[in-house]
């Protein structure tokens, strides 16, 4: 007589590892941009890290990172805005008008722009939150309204120079204020823009640590002590190379100081407030957020307005740098921003990103950009590449959730 065994059950793997494959799932935008920069490094013969080039890197992509911050959002909400630069074209040339036409103030004329930009998101926010038309409809429409009206503005030609302040912003560096340290053989460096560097190591391995104790005292599952502080250890070193590099330059971008002002205070808000967990929400089940008490349309509608507002910022950015606003400035940044966004790891239908996925996007089209130029590479490549970065980043979004 045989009896029946009964089968083995079937093992779960162990929880540490079941950890680390999401983890590096999650962390896989950022495993790509390190490959992309070792590449290009090789590529270039080391030309891509030099000083003056990973400035140049920041600089030329600093309005496009601008508008990927306020469009992560946007994705997140379960929407998409097409109009961003037709309203960084519109905003450029508001902002020349009152500088340059009317002799305004440059603080004055700044904040008058970012009001319009507000307003400009305030109006097709309304449009798609109170009335319920789709974002793709109204932003479509505005990216051909605000076109028309920069045209209008301008007169279909370029008004500049632009005051100084407004281009030191967009092109200028901050000042040696407690002059230059020896670095050895890479020789001087300026000691603020060190010391920048070091407070930002500091301030996000506090955050993190704080995070975990955290974590650890709700009872939540934390990457082990060797992986969280190889973590820590792993973003120092890329932050201080980098910093040091710009330090034996010209010291830091004034736009790379905004960058991290507003990454810093947008990854706070996005994560920390209620008003990012109601966007999250939102996007990632409309209904379950409308049941919840959330205040969808209210959401909506000011998350289009901050869009709005950063667009602004971005116009009088791209303006400075040009030293004049032109008819046919922002053409095709909205695909950027879109493009960045979705590289950073946002997902198609919402509920799903963060602020620094976003600009690490950003990072990985300016890199391709600015790597394939230095090989000589023609511009028709250097789409072809962005347009297959854009198709597998998506790709890999739908893979991992069908496996999930």
């Amino acid at each position: 007589m045989t009896t029946k065994t009964a089968p083995a059950p079937a093992t779960t793997p162990p929880a540490q590892s079941r950890r680390f494959s999401i983890n590096l799932r999650q962390s896989g935008i950022y495993v790509a941009f390190a490959l992309i920069v070792v590449l290009f490094t090789v590529l270039t013969g080391g030309d891509l890290l030099q000083p003056q080039n990973i400035s140049n890197i920041i600089v030329q992509n600093s309005y496009v990172l601008i508008l990927a911050i306020g469009m992560i959002l946007v994705i997140i909400g379960g929407h998409i805005d097409l109009s961003v630069g037709s309203t960084v074209a519109l905003t450029g040339a508001i902002c020349a008008v009152l500088t340059v036409q009317w002799g305004l103030p440059w603080p004055l004329a700044v904040l008058l722009t970012l009001l319009a930009g507000a307003l400009i998101g305030a109006a097709q926010g309304y449009w798609i939150a109170y009335f319920g038309i789709p974002a793709f409809i109204v932003t479509l429409a505005g990216m051909l309204v605000f076109r028309a009206l920069t045209m209008t503005t301008l007169g279909n030609q370029g008004i500049g120079p632009f005051p100084d302040e407004i281009r030191a912003l967009s092109n200028g560096f901050t000042g040696g204020y407690l002059g230059n340290i020896g670095l050895g053989p890479l020789g001087g460096a300026d000691l603020v823009s060190l010391l920048a560097g070091l407070a930002c190591v500091a301030g996000f391995a506090l955050s993190q640590w704080r995070k975990r104790a955290a974590r650890l005292g709700y009872g939540q599952t934390v990457d082990p002590m060797p992986v969280f502080v190889l973590k820590i250890v792993g973003v120092a070193v890329v932050v201080m190379a980098v910093v040091v590099q710009l330090a034996r330059f010209r010291n830091l971008p004034w736009v790379l100081v905004l960058l991290a002002a507003l990454t810093l205070g947008y990854s706070l808000m996005a994560g920390n407030s209620v008003f990012g967990r109601h966007i999250y929400s939102i996007g990632g089940n409309l209904q379950a957020a409308t049941l919840s008490g959330v205040k969808v349309k209210a959401v909506t509608f000011w998350v289009f307005v901050n869009m709005g507002a950063l667009a602004a910022l971005a116009g009088v950015i791209f303006a400075g740098r040009l030293n004049q606003a032109g008819p046919t400035a922002g053409a095709s940044f909205e695909l950027d921003a879109i493009a960045a966004a979705f590289i950073g790891g946002a997902a198609v239908q919402g509920g799903v990103g963060k602020v620094v996925g976003a600009i690490t996007g950003g990072l990985i089209m300016g890199v391709i950009n600015n790597g394939m130029s230095l090989i000589g590479a023609p511009s028709e490549r250097v789409m072809l590449v962005k347009g297959l970065v854009l198709l597998a980043a998506v790709a890999y979004d739908v893979w991992t959730k069908r496996r999930a």
